[in-house]
């Protein structure tokens, strides 16, 4: 067990509750980026084949993720994944490929569902003005 040892938080960044570092590989988790509860991030993984996984073969392979980034809740990243800075992973999604930067990915696979614009500094919960929501 590493216990955090391969774990690397940059400035500012938010872990809520019971959020899970499977750390054989390195994880990175760029500045601002907010995890919401129940996250888990694996860094390790093993063959398929019985006869090495007795042998105790793995395979870990490093996950970063870039600054101001949102994880919500109940979002699993798996060995090798990059996730690009801004982009926001919906709850529940399973993170197996690459996700760019400044995207809105969900889903188990997670898949890009659509970019961040402009038009999310104006609007936010499915078209509410901000304007109109600030106390």
């Amino acid at each position: 067990m590493w216990g955090g040892k391969h774990v690397h938080l940059g400035k500012n960044v938010y872990v809520n509750f019971n959020s899970t570092f499977v750390d054989d590989a390195q994880i990175y988790i760029g500045d601002g980026t907010m995890l919401a509860p129940n996250v888990t991030i694996v860094a390790a993984s093993h063959p398929m084949s019985p006869k090495l996984r007795a042998e105790g073969y793995g395979c870990n392979k490093p996950v970063h993720i870039g600054k101001n980034v949102w994880i919500a809740s109940n979002v699993t990243i798996l060995p090798g994944v990059h996730i690009g800075d801004n982009s926001v992973i919906g709850a529940g999604s399973v993170v197996t490929k690459d996700v760019p930067e400044n995207v809105f990915a969900a889903g188990n696979p997670a898949k890009i569902i659509r970019a961040i614009t402009k038009e999310d500094d104006i609007y936010y919960d499915h078209g509410k003005l901000i304007s109109e929501n600030i106390i």
